[in-house]
């Protein structure tokens, strides 16, 4: 039934037990950041050499070194950029190398420099007041960036769009299949795609902003499920001719356009496109006229595809490229060249991989991260192009990687359960080169507790990964009571083997006050393969609360469990589950608290939604099944809901909906709100939130 592969004891010093320190409850929320293990800052490989560099403690000044030296100097300091080119940096936390001798500096968005280590000098490029979503071309040095819902470059207009519903440069589709970004650089700077979309169509949902008097109301663009969409296209722009060209989507109007990527030929540009129902998606090539050539890539699924990687090239002399898809249950490397020859299948993993990290100058070895047979690593493996392919880190945990530019060592640092953090430089034949960095556990003098990760088995067989906090003192004759804390969303992976398993130190403080803090991810939860995650296909919820009892039916089992006082927690869509746990699974919870929860997936935004449930009318059922506000009367034990009042992604309606069906069955709930917060409760704040959080479970459970 169980298995253990870690055991950490943290804080088994030379130090006795009364001797150590505790943090109070605020100190585990504001200094999470300072009590976490000491990395090396903004590490980079310098091109074309061996030598690397990274940031001071206080980011003010840029170390450099190499492979084979013992000692680190100084390259160059902020006080010196300051002097030099008359710019009022901060730190060097957002310093890149352009080439061996040319550093990018930046303050994160408003003032780029150009400068150059050996000379001494450089440029200034300064975005003008109001621009948002800057991209600067370090090669051309030109800045991309809006300012409301148009593109510039430069001071020059790219689009003039006089209707704020017509907007050019920024992300769509709420960031999903992988949008982050709405501007694409070409490789030399000679063009410029984005996205434009039309949110004519879409409902412009209301924000109370109470900082003014009175109160104004701020619209945003919310479209939900089942409801009017967005209409995107890209737009690719010349910058010598000073025109532009759009691409549409072929499937319908409000299909999805995704993972947009240049050539480094710049001959073609590359437009993933999904269908709305999100069951089809295509790769298209198209020219630099907006004129399809081909498909490329075309891949369908009764439940759902979901593109969520642009086209990675293995070198800037060919426009054949690799893609990323989970055709085969997980995701998989494959090589697609644009002439549209067959397809070479380069991995086929039954693990996830997560992302391609480099690709070694001669262009004929992938490195990539993936979890490895166990789903809470993150290891780094090699491929060649025929598909041989090893394993670079032996040691279990949380990997970080860079490749040497000459390709004959790499980065590495990670941390586990039982590595707080430690970092090398290794040779690519498995030789040690320099040891970099181990880290001090800075946990070492504070009462802490233990941390464990196991495993148990779900319904349908599969192994459920959670992570289990202990107090400091416990002791296995005394019956304790439990928190459980849940997300068990898409995409989401709360169980980790990296340093404290990625809990919180909340959760340790709660621990030291007689808890034990349990957390489960559920099918449905990321890192595990499509037959593991799409099991809650038009079931919101469901299979999801399946797990979650199966955590709880195991935790029941464990002779120093109080299995009559039990609490549960989440935010977002742990808070949807938080809810219906104590609504569709009601006496089995004493208490709960829901931040921020879905409550109704019809009143959640179309991509997300309609990828998981499909729309409304095609599923009617399963829409009525996860409904909480279907629940509300049976309710026992307390529950607390939590809601931000400027929420822009579960929307307050969600919340005030439910508490309007608790008020129609005439049943008791606590509700509180924080002012002018979005999705999340951050900075000071976030402190007066797990007190409250917390006192609230300790209270009534």
């Amino acid at each position: 039934m169980k298995h253990f592969f870690h055991l950490l004891f943290i804080g088994l010093t030379f130090v006795s037990f009364g001797q150590k320190k505790s943090f109070d409850l605020k100190e585990s929320v504001l200094k999470q950041r300072a009590l976490s293990p000491v990395r090396l800052n903004n590490f980079q490989w310098i091109p074309e050499s061996d030598s690397y560099t990274f940031c001071s403690a206080d980011w003010q000044s840029l170390q450099q070194s190499s492979v084979a030296s013992e000692k680190s100097i100084e390259l160059t300091s902020v006080k010196e950029i300051n002097e030099k080119l008359g710019t009022s940096f901060a730190h060097l936390g957002f310093a890149k190398w352009i080439n061996k001798d040319l550093l990018e500096v930046s303050d994160g968005g408003s003032v780029f420099a150009l400068y150059n280590t050996t000379t001494k000098s450089g440029s200034v490029h300064e975005v003008p007041e109001g621009a948002e979503n800057v991209h600067f071309h370090s090669g051309s040095a030109q800045l991309a960036y809006t300012i409301q819902n148009n593109l510039f470059i430069d001071g020059r207009a790219v689009t003039k769009n006089k209707d704020k519903n017509i907007v050019s440069g920024q992300t769509y589709a709420r960031s999903e299949f992988g949008i982050t970004e709405g501007i694409f650089w070409s490789n030399s700077g000679a063009l410029l795609a984005f996205y434009q979309k039309d949110e004519s169509a879409v409902h412009d949902y209301p924000l109370l902003d109470i900082s003014q008097t009175p109160g104004a109301v701020q619209f945003i663009k919310y479209p939900m499920a089942g409801q009017a969409s967005e209409k995107p296209r890209v737009g690719i722009y010349n910058i010598k001719t000073k025109k532009t060209v759009f691409i549409n989507p072929r499937s319908g109007a409000d299909s999805y356009l995704t993972n947009v990527a240049f050539t480094p030929s710049e001959k073609y540009i590359l437009v993933a496109e999904v269908n709305r129902d999100q069951n089809h998606t295509w790769l298209y090539l198209y020219d630099l006229k907006g004129k399809l050539i081909r498909t490329l890539w075309e891949e369908q699924n009764d439940k759902w595809v979901e593109p969520e990687h642009p086209a990675f090239f293995l070198s800037n002399t060919s426009d054949n490229f690799l893609w990323i898809s989970e055709k085969n249950g997980f995701n998989n490397l494959y090589l697609v060249g644009v002439n549209g020859e067959a397809i070479q299948t380069i991995t086929a993993n039954k693990f996830v991989l997560k992302e391609i990290l480099a690709v070694n100058a001669q262009g004929d070895k992938i490195y990539f991260s993936a979890t490895g047979p166990n789903p809470c690593n993150t290891l780094v493996y090699e491929v060649d192009l025929k598909g041989n392919q090893r394993l670079l880190t032996n040691a279990e945990g949380t990997h970080r990687f860079a490749l040497a530019p000459k390709g004959a060592y790499y980065y590495d640092g990670y941390s586990s359960l039982e590595t707080a953090n430690s970092e090398f430089i290794w040779t690519l034949n498995g030789k040690m080169a320099k040891m970099l960095m181990v880290s001090a556990d800075k946990l070492a003098n504070y009462n802490i507790g233990t941390t464990e990760i196991g495993n148990i088995k779900g319904v349908d067989g599969s192994a459920l990964y959670y992570r289990m906090i202990k107090p400091a003192d416990f002791d296995p004759n005394k019956k304790y009571p439990v928190l459980v804390y849940v997300y068990g969303g898409p995409h989401a992976q709360m169980v980790t083997n990296s340093w404290l398993a990625g809990a919180n130190l909340w959760m340790h403080w709660l621990a030291n006050q007689g808890y034990i803090v349990f957390t489960l991810d559920n099918r449905g939860s990321g890192e595990r393969g499509f037959a593991f995650e799409s099991q809650i296909h038009r079931q919101l919820g469901s299979v999801e609360m399946e797990d979650q009892l199966t955590g709880v039916d195991y935790l029941k089992s464990l002779p120093y469990v109080d299995g009559q006082r039990l609490a549960v927690h989440g935010w977002s869509f742990g808070g949807f589950m938080t809810t219906s746990l104590m609504l569709r699974q009601a006496g089995i919870f004493n208490v709960g608290v829901a931040g921020g929860p879905v409550t109704d997936w019809k009143y959640y935004e179309i991509m997300y939604g309609e990828r998981y449930m499909d729309r409304p009318e095609q599923n009617q059922e399963g829409y009525a099944a996860n409904s909480l506000l279907n629940y509300t009367k049976n309710l026992k034990g307390k529950l607390l809901l939590i809601h931000g009042t400027v929420d822009d992604v579960v929307v307050m309606q969600h919340n005030e909906a439910l508490l309007k069906s608790f008020v129609e069955n005439e049943v008791q709930v606590d509700y509180f709100v924080y002012p002018m917060h979005p999705h999340n409760v951050m900075g000071k704040d976030r402190a007066h939130l797990m007190e409250k959080v917390l006192s609230y479970i300790i209270d009534y459970n």
